[in-house]
């Protein structure tokens, strides 16, 4: 038993095992015959350099040949018929007769198709196929009848394992796990007593490489009867229609490389034969056959452990689909009571963290956080706001899938590393990347101990010239490690429920964003009809109440006389009263029209802006003696210059009527602090304004005193603000201390 406290003192890159050429070595193993050939004619292009010792015939005398040199007509007419073939797996393995010397050798012909080039294999028959075909049809028979009485994986694994240990009779069999990083395990075993055990233990990905799995996917099945085997070359190396090596990713009989000999070696394995078991397309595992002396298995018998494992392979999805089944069903639960709580909520977010079940039981989460909009909503155990907004900086930058999950954060983000207790698994559901909308959830880490099969870690040899030589491990034995920072690992029905949450919440939102489109839709409608009323209304009111206020005039001028004191002073309030009702109809004319003309927008010097408000409004601050104050030069904007100086003149004019101070002061000025909108301000040390009446302040004709004090006014100033600062796309609003001052700031933009 070892431990994991040795290190490497220096890294090396271990991808040289990835990068091997394992598809064109070049050779082939010496147990059968490969020939390549011209498919319209049957030229024999190239051929392996061990035919004389299998049918007696030298590879120079076969190379440029015609096959029929080496077939007769009827077989050579029965190879023919079956090129019609579009799959030629199907119909291999084809019976072929050799005539060598006096004898006749038997031999199973395996045909398949690589780069336009015929590729006929050849192995010695050492059954006859009817025999063969029955004897394995019973075994195939009874293997398949026991494993669908199987009720678990782990109960089918087994039996999977005795049947073909039955059908080979290899020394041990076992079915090997890979997970979702390509490390495997050992989940059944069958061997005799007295061969150590690799039930339950790990290989870690580098055992077997990508190329090699890619091959393993390609080919159910691989044979290599004789590790201590002499490879048989291809002659010539290039093949004469493409001038490359001969592409041999499909050959059974495939030369075998040199890491993967060392490597048998060193497990004391002669002969190995793997199967491949397949779920949706994807290499699932392996079934992997070792024998301690040379073994070779006939093809029949091949072809039945490989239709085992073809069936196996359905049998272990089905079987592994029904895993875990009362999770699977609660989850689909818990899918569907936040699809409920979501169309509840007038926020969708509410409903998936403010009820039970939330988004954590969803796919038993410890913490989740919510970013949406530029807000962020967390519920269970969570790392601290800061460490997520970071997080979710790095993986707007770095991840592009909807959905990424990930049992070791910190290997892939190393700030991780310092969240390892509420944050060592994590995945992430993205709903708008351009918006930086997401759905994370945390995992803590979980401290376990993992059984490798020797120690994971190839070793590093270093020569005397200095090369670096990476080989296999020499030892097998248990090896323990202490896994640290990583957490329990997602489950895939936990990432198809998260995916399920996406599509609802993308759904929900699309719903919610239909809706407050119609709604717009309605509230301009709306305002241009309200717009449009309110000019019509004034517009035609103001000739009845200009009559009304000339009336009252000549009655005063022409019958002055004839009445009495308080027939005239009524009469000076009806004309008091008209002059007010006109200037409320003005304001709202003017408010309305806001809303009805465009922007007129230019590059504006803000200086000359409040320059004109101040002219415009120079009389009064004279007789008020106000000073002004302009700490620094004004900025150029982007604006509407008549409705900008209609801001200042309204703010300006503001300042000066509400305040009771003896020396009175308007500051004027602006504040920039990129990236934020700059923003504008006016500011006074007058009467102040309660908090209460911040929002009320903006309503139109909403006047905090009666209409004499102060000098009077209609109430629609601030409205008239608030509307041209909101058609620029900024805001206002307003900071008071009551009987100090006010601030009132507005920008231009968002």
């Amino acid at each position: 038993m070892s431990t994991n406290d040795t290190t490497i003192p220096f890294q090396v890159d271990l991808s040289n095992c990835n990068k091997e050429p394992i598809h064109i070595p070049g050779s082939i193993q010496p147990h059968g015959v490969l020939l390549a050939l011209k498919e319209a004619d049957l030229t024999i292009l190239q051929i392996s350099n061990n035919t004389f010792n299998l049918i007696g015939l030298k590879p120079e005398d076969l190379v440029n040949k015609n096959l029929n040199y080496l077939l007769d007509s009827e077989q050579i007419t029965l190879l023919k018929d079956s090129l019609t073939q579009d799959d030629l797996p199907i119909i291999n393995p084809i019976e072929f007769t050799i005539n060598i010397g006096k004898d006749f050798v038997y031999f199973d012909g395996i045909l398949h198709r690589s780069q336009g080039i015929l590729i006929l294999e050849l192995e010695p028959r050492l059954l006859e196929k009817s025999n063969a075909f029955f004897k394995f049809y019973h075994l195939v028979k009874q293997a398949m009848s026991k494993l669908q009485l199987a009720s678990t994986l782990t109960e089918l694994s087994q039996i999977l394992v005795k049947e073909v240990k039955k059908l080979t009779g290899f020394d041990r069999v076992m079915l090997y796990r890979f997970d979702e990083n390509w490390n495997g395990t050992v989940i059944a075993e069958e061997k005799p007593e007295y061969l150590t055990s690799y039930l339950s233990l790990h290989y870690p990905a580098s055992d077997i490489p990508k190329q090699a799995r890619k091959l393993y996917s390609q080919n159910w099945l691989r044979l290599i009867p004789d590790a201590n085997y002499q490879p048989a070359a291809i002659v010539p190396t290039n093949n004469p229609l493409t001038d490359e090596p001969l592409d041999l990713s499909r050959s059974v009989l495939r030369s075998v490389s040199p890491i993967h000999i060392e490597y048998m070696h060193n497990m004391g394995v002669t002969a190995s034969m793997s199967i491949s078991i397949m779920k949706e397309g994807k290499l699932w595992g392996l079934i992997a056959c070792h024998h301690q002396t040379p073994k070779y298995i006939p093809y029949e018998i091949r072809n039945a452990c490989e239709f085992l494992g073809q069936m196996t392979s359905l049998e272990m999805a089905v079987k592994e689909d029904s895993e875990d089944i009362e999770s699977k069903i609660q989850v689909k639960y818990y899918h569907s009571k936040l699809v409920e709580y979501m169309s509840l909520e007038n926020n969708f977010i509410d409903g998936l963290i403010n009820n039970q079940p939330n988004i954590l039981n969803l796919v038993n989460a410890q913490g989740a956080a919510i970013c949406f909009n530029d807000n962020l909503f967390t519920v269970g155990i969570t790392p601290e706001q800061q460490n997520i907004q970071d997080l979710v900086e790095w993986i707007n930058q770095n991840l592009h899938e909807e959905i990424f999950y990930t049992d070791a954060l910190s290997r892939i983000y190393p700030e991780a590393e310092k969240l390892r207790d509420v944050a060592s698994g994590l995945m992430v559901l993205s709903i708008s990347k351009t918006q930086k909308n997401y759905v994370l959830w945390f995992r803590p880490e979980v401290v376990r101990t993992v059984d490798w099969g020797g120690n994971p870690h190839k070793p590093v040899e270093v020569k005397a010239n200095g090369s670096i030589h990476i080989s296999p491990r020499k030892s097998f034995e248990l090896w323990k490690e202490t896994v640290l920072l990583k957490s329990h690992p997602w489950k895939s029905y936990e990432v198809n429920a998260a995916l399920e949450l996406r599509s609802a919440i993308i759904g929900m939102v699309l719903r919610k964003a239909d809706e407050l489109a119609q709604l717009n839709i309605e509230l301009e409608r709306s305002n241009n009809e309200l717009d449009a009323f309110a000019y019509i209304a004034s517009h035609d009111l103001k000739e009845p109440l200009r009559g009304i206020h000339n009336y009252s005039n000549f009655l005063i001028e022409d019958y002055g006389e004839t009445l009495d004191e308080e027939g005239k002073t009524k009469l000076k309030t009806l004309i008091r009263l008209t002059q007010r009702m006109e200037d409320l109809i003005d304001s709202l004319l003017l408010f309305s029209r806001l809303g009805r003309v465009d922007l007129s927008m230019q590059l504006t010097d803000i200086n000359s802006v409040v320059h004109r408000s101040l002219d415009l409004l120079s009389a009064r601050i004279e007789e008020m003696q106000v000073q002004i104050i302009i700490p620094r030069s004004l900025p150029t904007v982007y604006c509407d210059r008549v409705q900008i100086v209609e801001v200042f003149n309204n703010l300006i004019a503001n300042a000066i009527k509400y305040n009771d101070k003896t020396e009175k002061w308007i500051e004027i000025g602006y504040i920039d602090e990129s990236p934020a909108p700059m923003v504008f301000y006016v500011r006074d040390n007058g009467i102040g304004i309660q908090e209460k009446h911040f929002e009320a302040i903006f309503r139109i004709f909403k006047r905090l005193h009666g209409p004499s004090k102060y000098g009077g006014g209609t109430g629609a100033g601030l409205t008239i603000v608030k509307k041209i600062v909101e058609r620029h796309g900024g805001k206002i609003w307003v900071e008071s201390t009551y009987g100090e001052g006010s601030t009132f700031y507005f920008t231009l933009q968002e």
